[in-house]
């Protein structure tokens, strides 16, 4: 494995789910106080699922790229290049093909984008999130 990274929400966004579910035991305390309770802690449990649901891997070997639940062989990668934030939101918004296969997680800011070489997929990049965008870039280069 040459890297490994876990696309995990950032503190931000754990702190604004969690913040859901006591706005929501709100509705229910001047009613009842127990279903409050029991209200914000499923609720808190239905955001931590979620986001553990949202979190994706990626992941590149030797042989292989895998990014969220797909994978591709590496042989059939022409190229990556890794994003600023700036450049990122261009590569999200303007400059993004319909037709890239796309990896993106709204709490992380920058991307990588890697250029395929596959004649028998229409697809022409792959567009994923990622912390370490050179870090990520560099090993698939390599």
């Amino acid at each position: 494995m040459t890297f490994s990274e876990r696309l995990h929400p950032s503190a931000g966004w754990a702190i604004a789910g969690f913040l859901l579910s006591a706005m929501t035991s709100l509705l229910l305390v001047p009613v009842n106080p127990w279903a409050g309770v029991v209200l914000a802690l499923l609720v808190m449990i239905a955001v931590a699922i979620g986001f553990a649901r949202a979190s994706a891997r990626v992941l590149v070997t030797q042989d292989t790229f895998a990014a969220g639940g797909a994978a591709i062989a590496r042989r059939f990668i022409a190229g990556a290049e890794g994003f600023d934030a700036q450049e990122s939101f261009r590569q999200r918004g303007q400059k993004l093909d319909v037709r890239a296969f796309l990896v993106l997680r709204p709490w992380v800011k920058t991307v990588v984008k890697v250029e395929l070489n596959d004649p028998a997929d229409p697809t022409p990049y792959w567009l994923v999130s990622t912390r370490h965008p050179q870090e990520l870039a560099a090993a698939l280069r390599a």
